[in-house]
């Protein structure tokens, strides 16, 4: 009888191990899940962003060739996508994106003062293709951010929150708009 009640005991202790070694399993592929989407769906951003930088381009030539004396703007959208280039975090490239937009509605508010520009095919569909990207862009950002919370949120609470940490998870950073983006570009002729 002492035998069986033995037996008994070891086998609840090693459903109960089981158990807690499932959940703890089952926590971290969840944690692994949920920080795999944050990481995908900024690559998801960064395509959007390689649009935008193949067709400034375009845009940029269009325009360059009605137009000659706005050689600064085009100058900062040409240092602003260096500067996207060459970060290499998150945050940085966040920053670097910021400027580009900064550039970019300098730019289009040039096109909107100049009528033989704003006029030309080529400028228009370059700039309703801007258009496009930019809403693109914005939706993938916004999608970012989202994961980013369910990521952050799920680190945050108990009893995850021990075990991120012990498993090196760390909270990811939210894109934020750089500041003065909430100000249009003031262009002097």
């Amino acid at each position: 009888m002492k035998k069986a009640g033995c037996f008994i005991a070891i086998g609840v202790v090693v459903v109960i191990v089981l158990i807690i070694a499932g959940s703890l399993v089952g926590v971290y592929n969840s944690l692994v899940t949920n920080a795999q989407a944050v990481d995908a769906q900024w690559a998801q951003v960064e395509t959007q962003y390689q649009r935008r930088f193949d067709l400034i381009p375009n845009l940029v030539n269009s325009v360059k060739g009605l137009m000659t004396q706005e050689k600064t703007v085009f100058d900062n959208i040409a240092q602003a996508r260096t500067k996207y280039g060459g970060a290499t975090t998150v945050n940085e490239k966040a920053v670097a994106a910021g400027q580009v937009e900064t550039a970019l509605g300098r730019l289009l508010a040039v096109v909107e003062n100049y009528p033989e520009i704003k006029s030309s095919a080529a400028v228009t569909g370059l700039m309703d293709e801007l258009a496009g990207t930019e809403n693109r862009i914005s939706v993938e950002r916004k999608r970012y951010n989202d994961l980013v919370r369910t990521y952050n949120t799920q680190i945050k609470t108990f009893p995850t929150n021990m075990l991120a940490g012990m498993f090196g998870f760390t909270e990811k950073q939210y894109f934020q708009s750089v500041s003065g983006a909430n100000q249009a570009p003031k262009v002097e002729f």
